[in-house]
Parts: C-alpha cells; sequence; structure tokens
C-alpha cells in the first residue's frame, strides 16, 4: 500500500511534493491537505506498526 498509493503518481512521488509544499508553507487548500493525509496515511501505520513490533522484541 505504500508503494502504491504512498508514492502514486510515481514521478515525481506525490507525497515528496505535499511534503515540499508543506514546508515551504504553500500547503493552503484543503484539497492540499486531504492529499497529504491520503498518501502520507499508509507510510504513518507502517511506520507506527513498525515501531510497535520493535518495542515488543
Amino acid at each position: 500500500m505504500c508503494l502504491t498509493l504512498g508514492l502514486a503518481p510515481f514521478y515525481p512521488p506525490h507525497l515528496w511534493g505535499k511534503l515540499q509544499m508543506l514546508v515551504r508553507g504553500e500547503l493552503v487548500r484543503p484539497i492540499d491537505w486531504f492529499d497529504l493525509v491520503l498518501h502520507g496515511t499508509p507510510w504513518a501505520a507502517l511506520i507506527l506498526k513498525a515501531a510497535v513490533s520493535l518495542k515488543e522484541k
């Protein structure tokens, strides 16, 4: 899911563009925030799952 939804479209990765907009302060439209959440959720879930799995060991 991270590779398909998180990076689509693949060149350039959509999530990367949204993160750059966030850093520059250009993320102002609601659709941009929705895109950031939509494309970032699989990555956040993956990182959270990895952290929980590592903590259990």
